[in-house]
């Protein structure tokens, strides 16, 4: 029986009616809430009761409009000179529409609220001197810079580890002014032009009526909205990858996504995208780890990062730029440069390397600077200019609005964190938490009262202008160029250039999103979706959510593998690695001891873990300090494991006191919360070793000791060394059966 019809439908649709897997075009009013909804009681700002239908306070009328009653006939294109053309400061609706988003909350950030930051320098290597005269990019150019990451959806109290999309927002503090680069750790965005980027966010954001889910894209709007906005698909493929889990933050890639245009000395200019490459490489958490870390440590990122400066080991990440050349068409090798759903092969258009970013600090006050600082893609400096992205001009408007709520007012540059490092003479005055003691008597110009300052300053003298990019005669409209219309060929090249175990979880992936959708029919959109990039993705989630699998509607798009989008196959430094080191009471301390300060001594961080806090001794050497007893530790925290010996169970091992001990785990020869955390490592297919009887371990918990990525040895340093060899490569990826 259809659910709809039950006098008692399952908890959780959605909306007030089952939808079409059409998408509705016939007018109709708003949908009647559910059986168990209803408004505020209608009453006057008074108090007095109007006796309005409750109704009357919710939305009304079939039509889109803006919030003065006025019908729209389009919320999907920005008003633009031409297709292809700048978008128009006179497009009101853009305004309102984004102007209303901005201020949805308060003071909290409406997207990337959840974040973490770090204090550095950039060095520039001097290779982009011959496409911009951006200063900061000169050879040995210092420059300090703030960088924050982030998640996309989730609150303020949400979790690290949830799939989402990352911020990678940097600020560069230059004698030029302020520039930042706000990017995210995906190359690609769900959205062609900002005025729906409102539309992206409300989808994607817990359902208003309940406010869940939180953090997550595993629900009914969000697919609803990309499975009805195809555009969507690049985007969302890449955040149903690997790289919609990252490792760390440390481990994480970054992309400006726009097309930006450099300036050089002479005023010759070169289309660019921005990427920062970390040095450790880029890695991801797997699935169970990152529900299992999301519950044992929601910190997990902001931690890693903040742990990782204090250690020493400082995170480190190229800055590197693609390079076209500024035609008319702004394409290359037939792609859109101004679509920001597309990217552009690495192996068309190599990363070229200009500089170097460094992090060697935290911030002393997350308030201060974390929460308070204020990044805007308008803050550019002599040598970097805009295109016309329509994605890239809303933002331009949408992030300055945004501060001035966020910050309470327009004077959030005075905060210390935004404060530039260049001199400001701005003749802007007054205004809240105004914290300048302006002089003089004539803020505007021209003036002769305050001696003509400030004036205006030519390029000669370094100032900022525009390159003067020709406006094509073309009919203001809202459109979009047709070669915007492509949403499947690049989602196609970047599931061809993915490795088997890579392509196995983004089946997983989509399957476990989808499946956390109430309606049928947004499931049989998505698919239809998937069965447009490649007919197995199709197939097997399809067969998971135990639905008949679409044909593609039109032929599959002709691209080659790119083998940049993988993250599998490279060997990368170790640096930053945390290792676990689990001992017992009686362990051989002095191994590991030993093993304790080569890990330190390869730039790794390692981690003690014993059946107790405090200390260990021996009385033959240094006390080893205890950083994680077998109640408060779990597999999740290390990139390896390593056993001095098998631990017998620890005082804390039973049921009532760690139900990670489970039942009779006192007096067990081995502790079982070990074999536990040994049986997830190899799990999540990270290297172990161990000496000593550590094969007592692998034993109990049914590990083959000869299984690849198992390192045995009787010297603690020897089993070290086997482990680093395999860290290099992230994970022993071959211990993951893949069929696709």
């Amino acid at each position: 029986m259809d659910q709809a019809r039950q006098p008692h439908p399952l908890p959780g649709r959605p909306g007030g009616e089952a939808p079409p897997v059409e998408e509705p075009t016939e007018p109709r009013e708003p949908l009647p809430p559910k059986h168990d909804q209803h408004g505020p009681e209608t009453v006057g700002p008074t108090g007095r009761a109007t006796g309005a239908d409750r109704a009357t306070m919710a939305q009304d009328g079939a039509y889109l409009t803006t919030a003065q009653g006025l019908r729209l006939p389009d919320t999907d294109h920005s008003l633009k000179a031409g297709a292809r053309g700048p978008v128009l400061l006179r497009d009101h609706h853009l305004r309102e529409k984004i102007t209303h988003f901005d201020h949805e909350r308060i003071p909290e950030r409406v997207v990337h609220a959840r974040g973490a930051a770090a204090h550095g320098v950039f060095r520039g290597y001097g290779t982009a001197a011959g496409v911009t005269k951006a200063a900061f990019l000169a050879k040995d150019a210092e420059t300090p810079v703030f960088v924050r990451f982030s998640t996309v959806l989730g609150s303020r109290g949400s979790a690290d580890t949830v799939r989402d999309t990352r911020g990678f927002a940097t600020k560069f503090y230059t004698g030029e002014g302020v520039f930042d680069l706000v990017g995210n750790n995906i190359p690609v965005f769900f959205i062609q032009d900002a005025v729906k980027f409102p539309d992206i966010i409300h989808a994607g954001k817990p359902h208003p009526d309940r406010e869940i889910p939180q953090a997550q894209s595993a629900h009914d709007t969000f697919w609803d909205f990309v499975s009805l906005h195809t555009e969507a698909t690049h985007h969302t493929l890449w955040n149903m990858s690997d790289r919609g889990i990252p490792r760390s933050y440390r481990m994480m890639e970054g992309f400006g996504i726009h097309t930006f245009r450099l300036v050089d000395a002479s005023g010759g200019t070169t289309l660019v995208k921005f990427h920062w490459k970390p040095k450790l490489g880029a890695h991801s958490l797997v699935w169970e780890e990152a529900q299992i870390t999301g519950g044992a440590d929601p910190d997990f990122h902001r931690r890693d990062l903040a742990d990782a400066i204090e250690a020493g080991a400082f995170p480190q990440w190229e800055l590197g730029i693609q390079t076209f050349p500024d035609t008319p068409e702004q394409t290359f090798a037939g792609i859109d440069l101004l679509d920001p759903t597309k990217i552009v092969p690495e192996e068309l258009a190599p990363v070229q390397p200009v500089g170097l970013m460094t992090l060697d600090a935290n911030p002393s006050n997350y308030f201060a600077e974390t929460e308070q600082v204020a990044f805007h893609p308008g803050h550019l400096v002599p040598g970097i200019d805009v295109t016309d992205d329509p994605l890239l001009a809303g933002r331009l408007f949408s992030y300055l609005d945004t501060q001035i709520s966020r910050l309470g007012g327009p004077n959030f540059a005075q905060i210390p964190v935004n404060r530039p490092h260049a001199p400001v003479n701005d003749m802007l005055r007054d205004g809240m938490h105004q914290t300048a003691v302006h002089r003089g008597v004539a803020p505007y110009r021209p003036n002769s009262l305050d001696g003509g300052c400030p004036f205006t300053a030519g390029a000669d003298a370094g100032g900022y202008t525009e390159v003067p990019v020709e406006v094509p005669a073309a009919p203001r409209g809202r459109e979009a160029p047709a070669s915007f219309a492509d949403h499947f060929s690049q989602p196609r090249q970047f599931w061809l250039s993915l490795s088997p175990v890579e392509r196995e979880h983004v089946i997983a992936a989509y399957t476990f999103e989808l499946s956390k959708c109430y309606e049928n029919a947004v499931k049989e959109r998505v698919l239809r979706t998937l069965a447009a990039i490649d007919p197995r993705l199709c197939r097997e989630v399809a067969n998971g959510l135990g639905l008949p699998a679409p044909e593609p509607s039109e032929p599959l798009a002709e691209v080659e593998p790119s083998p940049a989008l993988s993250q599998v196959g490279q060997e990368w430094p170790v640096a930053g690695r945390v290792i676990g080191i689990v001992t017992g009471e009686s362990g051989d301390l002095d191994s590991v001891r030993a093993v304790r300060q080569a890990v330190f001594d390869q730039g790794m961080v390692p981690l003690v873990i014993a059946p107790r806090g405090g200390v260990l001794e021996d009385g033959a050497g240094e006390p080893v300090t205890v950083q994680r007893t077998f109640a408060n530790a779990r597999s999740v925290e290390f990139d390896a494991l390593l056993l001095a010996g098998a631990p017998a169970a620890g005082a804390d091992a039973h049921g009532a006191r760690d139900a990670k001990a489970g039942n009779g785990g006192a007096g067990a020869p081995v502790d079982p919360r070990v074999l536990l955390m040994t049986a997830e490592a190899y799990r999540h297919a990270k290297a172990v070793g161990g000496w000593a009887d550590a094969g007592r371990v692998w034993e109990a918990a049914g590990i083959d000791p000869g299984a690849h990525g198992v390192v045995g040895g009787d010297n603690g340093r020897d089993v070290l060394d086997g482990v680093v060899r395999l860290l290099a490569r992230h994970r022993v990826w071959d211990r993951f059966p893949a069929t696709v």
